[in-house]
């Protein structure tokens, strides 16, 4: 049985000394272009499963064809990792994950199955 996807989740990667500007462009130009996305907060040191700083940009389903392709298009070099909410954290996370850019490694070990 097929799991629904209640929403996604794009975790955008940045280094704090190098490579935060880009991150700032990038979450200015989503802020801009897609009002419903939510942006999150600004982690500059690895939080729980990210082994990079991050900041995340929930959305909803209606948003996948839109912001997406944007992303791609317009992450300046960024790795971003692309998940769904399905429930299953780990699983999310890893199984289901869509990368765009170099994939990072996960403590995927930190998430509930």
């Amino acid at each position: 049985m097929q799991t629904p996807i209640a929403g996604w989740h794009a975790h955008v990667y940045y280094d704090p000394a190098a490579t935060r500007p880009a991150a700032e462009a990038v979450r200015a130009g989503i802020a801009g272009a897609f009002p419903d996305a939510i942006l999150g907060r600004w982690h500059d040191v690895p939080v729980g499963p990210h082994t990079a700083a991050m900041y995340q940009v929930a959305f909803p389903p209606s948003l996948f064809a839109a912001l997406v392709p944007w992303l791609a298009l317009n992450r300046q070099g960024l790795s971003v990792l692309l998940h769904p909410e399905t429930g299953r954290q780990r699983a999310d996370h890893t199984r289901h994950a869509l990368w765009l850019g170099t994939p990072l490694p996960l403590k995927a070990e930190l998430l509930p199955e």
